[in-house]
């Protein structure tokens, strides 16, 4: 079995997909030490990493030499956040997804909105053609790519996330997505809501108030992501190590 379709049986099981997301190539071998079937990149956390702010700000080419790097040491499924591409052309999207499925990528996520001054929602219509053309090239050269579709309605804080979201699911479905993600939704009904709006299973992340890992199993959810808060985890603790050396002129919270 190759490398996508272990992981789109992944999203298949009854117990969700824990994606552990990287930060950096150790990272990435800490997670598959530790068990993680698959892991992913978050786009904030790769980004902050290297001195950047989230929104395709890290140049793709960066990027590229983390994830060709990841797939040369690491032997489970790898996905790649894509944001909005890197490109506002969709044959420059292709190309930037022909470059990571050439080094091994299981998948990516894709989102429908684009980072901009402010981050704006694109239209259903020009999304769906987006997304259809980037799937039907892919079919037709044979390239088996994980298409993770992110929909932002409930990231954006619309008063309306969903039925915004509900109104995208069935478009991103018939235009080739593999798996829905919904980044910042928390509450029971409308996850509950959105799992039964699709046959593609459902991505939720990290969040202070999101449910439990068995009441998301419960709720239909496949896949769960821990977005960038892992690496902001790692961060503080760090934060505190050196400010207390500093402070107490020792070593000692080290050891």
């Amino acid at each position: 079995m190759n490398s996508f379709d272990t992981f789109s049986q992944l999203h298949q099981n009854s117990t969700p997909l824990l994606l552990g997301n990287i930060w950096d190539v150790h990272s990435a071998l800490l997670f598959e030490a530790n068990g993680y079937k698959a892991i992913g990149t978050s786009s904030q956390a790769i980004a902050k990493t290297f001195g950047y702010e989230d929104g395709e700000n890290i140049p793709f080419e960066t990027l590229f030499l983390i994830a060709k790097r990841v797939t040369e040491v690491v032997k489970i499924p790898f996905s790649v956040d894509l944001e909005g591409g890197y490109s506002r052309t969709i044959d420059g999207i292709i190309e930037n997804i022909t470059k990571l499925h050439a080094i091994g990528v299981a998948g990516i996520n894709l989102e429908d909105s684009i980072p901009r001054t402010t981050r704006q929602l694109q239209s259903i219509h020009e999304f769906q053609k987006t997304l259809s053309t980037i799937a039907n090239h892919l079919n037709r050269n044979n390239m088996k790519v994980f298409l993770n579709i992110r929909t932002d309605g409930f990231l954006l804080g619309m008063e309306t996330a969903l039925k915004e979201t509900l109104s995208r699911l069935k478009s991103y479905e018939e235009a080739g997505a593999n798996g829905i993600f919904v980044p910042c939704i928390t509450q029971s009904n409308d996850i509950s809501e959105v799992v039964k709006a699709t046959a593609l299973p459902v991505n939720v992340m990290c969040m202070p108030t999101l449910p439990s890992f068995e009441d998301l199993q419960k709720l239909g959810v496949k896949r769960i992501s821990m977005g960038p808060f892992t690496t902001m985890y790692v961060h503080k603790r760090a934060e505190e190590a050196i400010h207390s050396i500093q402070q107490n002129n020792s070593f000692s919270i080290l050891f």
